[in-house]
């Protein structure tokens, strides 16, 4: 196949940096980009489209989700917190829901999800938690590009009376579980024309130990494949990491020589200096000189009162800054708009982050950590996955600066079509793969479910109605 693509405007990569081409064409052949340009393209094509009104941008990598669970956390965690545990709802909401989940409601989550971010133009996810095989197959049937990685530790966390955290440590040390993920990733591996890669995800540093982060590396060097784990998200796990080791989890990883420009750092926001900590350090440096990312999901935070102090001050110290949606709404949309307006608050100055900044940390830098040149952008060579978006939509109108309309302004209802890998994913604002009424009515059928099977899992035997009480009162 070969195709011509002409828009108004296209975001496209030259010399190291996105640059806004006007009346930009593309030429895609099979799965790649082959020719971007300013002019006319002569020659024969197996389709055309001239679209002088729209903009042609990359697709969007989400660089931390959950897509098994992530949806069950609309209208269950939002307005509730316990000032104990710093309003984490780790301690509380997550527990309960998890042991409420079953299989089918897994698979309807994971369904919904794949969905859910080819409507919001997100091309490649980074998933982490599992199970490996469904998501895998749910994946590839949509046909997004993925690393997904099955997660395990050396221990759980929990709170026995809703006050304080305890952790129950494993007597195997969780190498079962490394090597049940180690398995898996070997068994995608080159899938799906390569669109399917293993990563390598000890789940949170609190819950692992020396033996097993050793391994881990050890495991991702062998498969040529990223790890990433949960650390610094919590007041609670960094007070734990302090007392247990006396380091910040930053310090205790890097002492594990765990952090190498193959790893992803999921959330790091209680990172030394932050005010909601009295822990003074060199978090930033340290993750920095050693070429870690970090896949910062601000909504997650946002709604519990917290924000990364700042998102601009990371990218000045030199960390690798990805951006990752972690909870519903599964929207890199909300993940850039968030980070940036959440990184003006902290620092008090509208110039940061800006809409460039949030953007490349949705394109650029995932393409980064991952070794994929051939991502995150719109040149010669790449991957052809692409979002046009519809220039006259109620919220890109009127468009002068394409890139600040998409970052601020911009809704999935603008998403016209989606490609990934060479293949229309989405035409015309339908769903080519997939039915998403169906994976919606899947979800809310299964979710009802799960919402009947509260109690189990909560210290206190509580309800969905009892941890998360309605907004209204019953008419």
């Amino acid at each position: 196949m070969r195709r011509l693509i002409t828009c108004g405007h296209v975001i496209a990569y030259r010399d190291g940096a996105h640059r806004l081409l006007r009346n930009g064409s593309v030429v895609i052949e099979n799965d790649r980009v082959t020719h971007v340009t300013g002019g006319p393209v002569d020659g024969a094509f197996d389709q055309r489209l001239d679209l002088p009104d729209a903009l042609l941008a990359p697709g969007l990598i989400d660089m931390h989700a959950h897509i098994t669970s992530a949806p069950f956390d609309r209208s269950y965690v939002e307005d509730v917190g316990k000032p104990g545990f710093c309003f984490s709802g780790l301690p509380e909401l997550l527990p309960a829901m998890g042991a409420a989940l079953d299989a089918e409601a897994i698979r309807a989550a994971t369904d919904f999800s794949v969905a859910e971010l080819t409507r919001n133009g997100t091309t490649t996810v980074f998933d982490i938690g599992g199970p490996g095989d469904y998501t895998a197959q749910a994946i590839e049937r949509a046909g997004l590009r993925a690393w997904i990685g099955e997660g395990y530790g050396a221990a759980r966390w929990r709170t026995r009376d809703g006050k304080r955290m305890s952790y129950d440590w494993k007597p195997d040390g969780g190498l079962p579980g490394l090597d049940a993920a180690a398995d898996f990733a070997r068994r995608i591996d080159g899938r799906a024309n390569g669109r399917l890669t293993g990563l390598m995800s000890p789940m949170q540093v609190a819950m692992v130990t020396p033996e097993l982060l050793a391994r881990t590396r050890a495991m991702a060097e062998e498969l040529d494949i990223p790890v990433t784990l949960h650390t610094s998200e919590a007041v609670f796990e960094v007070n734990e990491m302090i007392a247990r080791e006396g380091l910040s989890p930053i310090e205790w990883l890097a002492r594990q020589d765990l952090l190498t420009d193959r790893t992803i750092l999921g959330h790091t926001i209680f990172t030394s200096g932050h005010s909601w900590i009295n822990y003074p350090g060199r978090d930033l440096e340290i993750i920095a000189q050693s070429g870690a990312s970090v896949a910062h999901c601000a909504w997650v935070f946002a709604r519990r009162g917290v924000v990364m102090e700042s998102f601009a001050r990371y990218r000045e110290a030199g960390v690798n800054m990805c951006l990752g949606s972690d909870t519903a709404p599964q929207s890199m949309l909300v993940a850039m708009r968030m980070a940036s307006i959440l990184c003006k608050v902290a620092d008090r100055d509208s110039r940061r982050a800006s809409a460039r900044e949030v953007f490349d940390a949705a394109t650029l830098a995932p393409a980064r950590v991952l070794g994929r040149d051939d991502l995150g952008r719109i040149a010669p060579g790449a991957k052809a996955d692409l979002v046009i978006w519809d220039g006259l939509g109620l919220s890109m109108t009127p468009l002068r600066d394409p890139l600040r309309n998409l970052v601020f302004s911009a809704q999935s209802d603008d998403i016209a079509h989606v490609m990934v890998d060479g293949d229309w994913l989405m035409t015309d604002r339908r769903l080519t793969r997939l039915d998403e009424r169906q994976a919606a009515r899947g979800l809310q059928d299964a979710a009802e479910r799960v919402w009947r099977n509260m109690g189990p899992g909560d210290w206190a035997g509580r309800g969905i109605d009892a941890l998360s009480p309605p907004e209204l009162e019953a008419y």
